[in-house]
């Protein structure tokens, strides 16, 4: 009995001895995995640069402060999702708007313009005879004048012989009487009257000046002759211009036209008369568009009979009546839009109560004052972001989600030269695009001979090159926005690089300075043959691209490590 009492004693210390050896560490495991799982799916964000979302630990890539946790992990995100922390969203100013109908009813498009003279109502005088000006009675041009004012006297030989003639016709009336009209018809068309020419026949008198009388009221728009000269019949003598009504011309852009149409009622407004707004139609649309600008000219006619509106004065109208239904009519306002070769995206909000985003492409139709109208890829309902949008889209090109410039690897294809459209631009803005293309070259061979200290030198001559590119040269509405999104890229990124000292974090920005680049060239041209190479190995395996001035291969993203990786992928002439 006292056998069997000491096996079951040793039995249960046996059992109790492997719990504690193998049960606890069997829970530390659990444990040990459960916070290797914890931390394979924890965010890393920076304390002053919230935007930053890396997947691991590591030095931020703009100030390089130690990265901390994020509030919450990425759980649940699809693949194009990614998640800013509300700190970020609120450094940032990230704001969204809900796609409602409804809200459509007040877009309208704004036009700028100038004030003309009416040309219909104006009026050349002339000088009915030939002769010397003996006497101009207009002082200066904006003299106003009125029907059967006196504007000169003129000594005519021609008209002299022809008085004389009148009284040598007269004294044969009786017996000539088709003479003595030819000569009285005579002095008419010379713009004599009756009264004139009976008043000669009369007292016998010949005048040596005769008056130049106004045929028509208005002010005076500009003097053709001085006070001397020797003037022909038919001369022009000076221009009066009628201002009791005036012309607004506007320019209208090539993507606006299918909005406007005769008798379209517009409001105007002057910087003259502030809180004043003065109602117009169009009279005319010019048929022909300009090559140079890309627009035609809008013709208003407005009432200018207390003569406020002065030929020359700037003028803007708005234009409410875009022939849509707001029921039909999806817009979004155009500093949601980013542009890139052909496509247009936008960042939706995936979840109502997360700021969770999703890049999201969309086509777009005719640009309305300061919205776009969608045709496809959103619908009403979905929230957008309508500032910050620059912001979110680095975040998810820092993540490595699908953005504005970065496709995932499944999804990667290059906007060709047949898929980008090549917009017309000036000679002159292809030019300073050529300038601050060969900066880029000189960037990007800094990389190319890993010199983190000559790649922060050349992106600050960059981003100086940058700012002299005069965006005023970009007269169409569709290039300036596409120019605007390719000058926000490189500037921030161009400014990171900048001020990252680790190469690796410059060559994380420079993929997208490149990514802009590439469409820039694409869009715009700079006249001369580029090559665009591309390196599968590049951005953790998921490809890179840049361009060269050669074709061959000298990897900006690995350098020496190696040079010669990657191959040409196409060649933009």
């Amino acid at each position: 009995m006292k056998k069997y009492i000491i096996y079951s004693v040793l039995l249960l210390a046996g059992l109790f001895l492997g719990w504690l050896i193998f049960g606890g560490s069997s829970t530390t495991d659990a444990e040990h995995n459960h916070n290797e799982a914890s931390q394979s799916s924890q965010i890393w964000t920076c304390s002053m640069h919230p935007q930053i979302m890396q997947p691991e630990p590591g030095d931020c890539p703009i100030c390089g402060m130690d990265l901390i946790p994020a509030e919450a992990g990425a759980d649940g995100l699809t693949a194009d999702q990614f998640k800013l922390t509300e700190n970020a969203m609120a450094l940032a100013n990230i704001q969204t708007t809900v796609l409602n109908k409804g809200e459509n009813d007040n877009h309208s498009i704004k036009l700028s313009g100038k004030i003309v003279e009416n040309e219909s109502a104006n009026a050349v005088q002339v000088s009915y005879f030939s002769g010397r000006l003996e006497a101009l009675k207009i002082s200066y041009t904006g003299e106003a004048v009125h029907k059967g004012q006196l504007l000169a006297t003129v000594y005519s030989p021609e008209l002299y012989a022809a008085q004389q003639e009148l009284l040598t016709a007269a004294s044969l009336k009786a017996s000539q009487p088709d003479l003595y009209n030819a000569v009285r018809n005579k002095l008419k068309l010379w713009k004599l009257s009756d009264k004139q020419i009976n008043q000669i026949e009369t007292t016998g008198k010949i005048k040596e000046n005769f008056p130049v009388f106004a045929t028509v009221s208005g002010t005076v728009a500009e003097k053709l002759v001085e006070q001397g000269d020797y003037i022909k019949q038919g001369q022009p003598l000076l221009k009066i211009a009628n201002l009791g009504t005036v012309w607004a011309n506007f320019d209208v852009y090539e993507n606006q036209i299918p909005q406007f149409k005769k008798g379209q009622e517009i409001s105007v407004t002057a910087k003259a008369y502030p809180g004043k707004e003065f109602k117009g139609k169009v009279d005319f649309i010019d048929p022909v568009l300009s090559a140079k600008t890309r627009t035609v000219s809008l013709r208003v006619v407005l009432n200018n009979a207390s003569g406020e509106f002065k030929p020359g004065m700037f003028v803007e109208a708005e234009v409410h009546d875009l022939g849509h239904k707001s029921s039909e009519l999806l817009t979004v306002p155009s500093s949601a839009v980013l542009w890139t070769g052909k496509r247009s995206v936008v960042y939706v909000k995936a979840s109502s109560d997360q700021p969770v985003f999703q890049m999201k492409e969309i086509r777009l139709g005719n640009r309305l004052g300061e919205f776009y109208e969608v045709l496809d890829g959103l619908s009403y309902g979905d929230e957008i972001v309508t500032n910050g949008t620059f912001t979110v889209d680095a975040a998810a090109q820092l993540q490595g989600k699908k953005s504005m410039m970065n496709k995932p690897v499944e999804e990667q294809t290059l906007d060709t030269e047949n898929e980008t459209t090549r917009l017309k631009v000036s000679a002159e803005f292809q030019k300073q695009l050529k300038e601050l293309y060969d900066q880029y070259i000189i960037l990007k061979d800094a990389f190319v001979n890993d010199n983190a200290k000559a790649a922060a030198n050349n992106a600050l001559d960059l981003g100086n090159v940058l700012g002299k590119v005069d965006m005023k040269l970009l007269e169409d509405d569709v290039a300036h926005e596409r120019w605007m999104t390719y000058l926000e890229l490189i500037k921030s990124n161009a400014t990171l690089i900048h001020k990252a000292s680790d190469i690796e974090v410059q060559r994380k920005h420079f993929e997208i300075v490149s990514n802009a680049f590439i469409s820039a060239v694409q869009t715009f041209g700079i006249n001369e043959k580029v090559y665009l190479e591309y390196c599968p190995m590049a951005n953790n395996n998921k490809g890179a691209y840049w361009l060269s001035n050669e074709d061959k291969v000298l990897n900006p993203y690995f350098g020496a490590s190696m040079l010669t990786c990657g191959e040409v992928k196409q060649i933009i002439e």
